[in-house]
């Protein structure tokens, strides 16, 4: 079981400013941690990767996630391709569809069938790598997206370390399929449950796989899991509080209805829904009430934690990642990470 850490959080305007990545990346690496992520919110996921491969030998560097549809399959085969040169192949190109309202009005891109789509769009990413790591020639033509020009010009050429690892985040069972067959790993949403993972999303990637003809072997399953913990009550009072809230949050949202509905609390998106259209985000997060809080995340002190989720994980994922508000005392954190390795 791989642990990862973040560094989203110190984007430009966050804790630290730039600046303070790379000795956080640092950090991290010395902590413990197999890999960082970076995500795509109020900041360029992609930045504070480049800064924390600098600072850093080892451990993996990965978007958790980038929005695909809020580009070309070209230009992020670009910036994919030089942070896996410039990291010595421990990049990790995590990405995602985000939903319609945010690619149409926020990024001004086109929506429409998304987890086709997003097969597409991979599958252009891998043809593009393949003209410049091995030279075959470029000559993708999709329903929604056609390459077929690579002059010497804008090629930059092999890497000794290859192509990036692709990791595709899903919840719906298409996109699911879809992460099977063209990805090398998932990223399962922090708004996921166990019983969701074994029943709905282990059967769609093994129909994927056996489209694409891999095996489990092949693929990875990474888990940015929700986790209530803390040094003291007050952390984890403020921990617990928090995650209910982003927890409503997500299950306001009509795609991620499903889950909700394999455990019978599909109402509850209804509901959620409409509180979310009357900006009543606070208010939200006391329809959740602790037996849903415990469906999603584990609950227990720090040293708990590596039990907790290995106990509903352990088969299943093979990396994860989660928030950590006490690592402000690194010795009790390095002990709750030794705690997965140990287990």
């Amino acid at each position: 079981m791989k642990v990862d850490g973040g560094i989203g959080a110190l984007g430009a305007g966050g804790s630290g400013g730039i600046a303070a990545i790379g000795a956080a990346a640092k950090a991290q690496e010395d902590l413990g941690y197999d890999g960082i992520w970076s995500a795509e919110t109020s900041h360029d996921p992609f930045y504070p990767l480049l800064i924390a491969a600098e600072h850093t030998e080892k451990i993996e560097v990965g978007s958790g996630i980038a929005v695909a549809f809020a580009r070309s399959p070209m230009t992020l085969a670009n910036t994919a391709w030089d942070l896996q040169g410039y990291s010595d192949g421990r990049f990790i190109l995590g990405i995602g569809s985000q939903i319609k309202a945010h690619i149409e009005k926020r990024f001004s891109m086109p929506w429409s069938h998304p987890a086709v789509r997003m097969r597409e769009f991979v599958l252009a990413m891998r043809a593009i790598w393949a003209n410049w790591q091995d030279g075959t020639p470029l000559q993708f033509e999709g329903e929604f997206y056609r390459h077929t020009l690579m002059t010497p010009f804008f090629n930059p050429g092999p890497i000794d370390c290859g192509p990036p690892k692709v990791f595709l985040a899903a919840v719906g069972e298409k996109m699911t399929e879809v992460a099977g067959e063209v990805a090398d790993g998932i990223i399962l949403h922090g708004f996921t449950t166990e019983r969701y993972v074994r029943e709905v999303t282990m059967p769609a990637l093994e129909r994927g796989w056996e489209t694409a003809g891999k095996t489990r072997a092949d693929f990875q399953l990474s888990g940015p899991l929700f986790v209530v913990t803390g040094a003291d009550e007050a952390q984890m009072d403020k921990a617990r509080a928090g995650t209910k809230q982003q927890i409503a949050f997500y299950g306001s949202t009509p795609a991620y209805r499903g889950v909700l509905d394999l455990h019978g609390w599909g109402e509850l998106q209804t509901e959620l829904n409409g509180m979310s259209k009357q900006g009543k985000w606070v208010e939200m997060g006391e329809l959740i009430d602790d037996e849903i809080l415990e469906t999603f995340a584990v609950v227990g002190e720090p040293e708990e934690i590596p039990k907790l989720l290995l106990g509903r994980y352990g088969d299943i994922v093979d990396r994860l990642s989660f928030y950590a508000p006490y690592q402000s005392d690194p010795d009790r954190w390095a002990a709750v990470l030794d705690g997965f390795r140990n287990a």
